[in-house]
Formats: C-alpha cells, sequence, structure tokens
C-alpha cells in the first residue's frame, strides 16, 4: 500500500530537499524553506550564508525576498511557510514582518542546537534590557533621528507596513 502524503508533508518535503541541496553544494548550513499560497510555491530559498559571506542569507530571509519579487509585495498575507527547522530570532522577525498566516517547522530550536546551531543566546538579547546586552547599545542623536518619525507621522500618501 502506498502512502499518500498530506500538502503539508509535500512542502515540507521541498524544504528539506532544499536544505540538503545547500549542504550537498557548500552554499552554507542544512536549512531550507518554501512559501505556499494557494497550494502554489511562491518562493524558495535555502541557507546561502557561507557562499555569500551574507549573515542574513538565511532560507527563511531568502525564500521571503524570493517570494516577495515574485508576487510583486513587501507582505505575504495568506502564505504558508515551511522551513526545514525552526527559525532563528532574525527569521521569526521577518516573518512576522511579512505577514504569513501559517509556519509549519521540521526540527526544532533544540534539535539545531544539537547539531551546532544554537540561537539561544539571541533569543536571550531579545529579552535583556538593552544596557545588559552583549554588544553595547546607545542613544545618540536621537532628537534629531526623531524629527523623520514626525515627519513620517505627518505625511500623507505613505505606504504603511
Amino acid at each position: 500500500m502506498q502512502y499518500n502524503m498530506t500538502r503539508e508533508e509535500k512542502f515540507m518535503q521541498e524544504a528539506i530537499q532544499l536544505s540538503q541541496n545547500a549542504i550537498d553544494n557548500n552554499n552554507g548550513g542544512p536549512f531550507g524553506s518554501v512559501i505556499v499560497k494557494n497550494n502554489i510555491v511562491i518562493g524558495r530559498g535555502y541557507n546561502k550564508v557561507t557562499s555569500t559571506n551574507d549573515p542574513t542569507a538565511h532560507a527563511e530571509m531568502v525564500a521571503i525576498r524570493d517570494a516577495c519579487k515574485n508576487i510583486n509585495s513587501f507582505q505575504l498575507e495568506d502564505c504558508e511557510i515551511y522551513t526545514s527547522c525552526e527559525p532563528c530570532p532574525m527569521c521569526l522577525g521577518a516573518i512576522y514582518w511579512a505577514r504569513a498566516k501559517h509556519i509549519y517547522i521540521g526540527n526544532t530550536r533544540q534539535d539545531a542546537a544539537d547539531a551546532g546551531f544554537d540561537d539561544a543566546m539571541m533569543y536571550g538579547e531579545i529579552c535583556a534590557p538593552i544596557e545588559k546586552r552583549k554588544i553595547p547599545m546607545e542613544t545618540v542623536g536621537r532628537q534629531a533621528a526623531n524629527k523623520v518619525f514626525i515627519n513620517w507621522n505627518d505625511k500623507e500618501k505613505k505606504a504603511r507596513y
């Protein structure tokens, strides 16, 4: 008897295959992602961090850029993201900014940590007060910078996101 994959398993299988391609081709770490809208893959990505010298070239980021380009929008409303691993804080933030409706994950963040990709420090930094973060942060030029926010608020024709 042949097993029929669910639609979710089918799309996840593609994300997993992209993660294998990333390591087979020495592009980066073992991560892959696809973005689906109306049962059609509109974006694909795999980790390209080491091959492009771009620390933001995670699978989800590459897939989001591809999908947004393909649908000519900066939003991914009504889209599902299939990713071979639970997103890191950067990717999770980008997914929320893109407004995806659902995230399917293969591996968990603990599975990633067991494979040497531990994002626990970054998750902790997000919750830490600014003055207690590992990379020092300080406010400079706030008054001048805030004028731009005032200009933004006063602007009548703007694309809200």
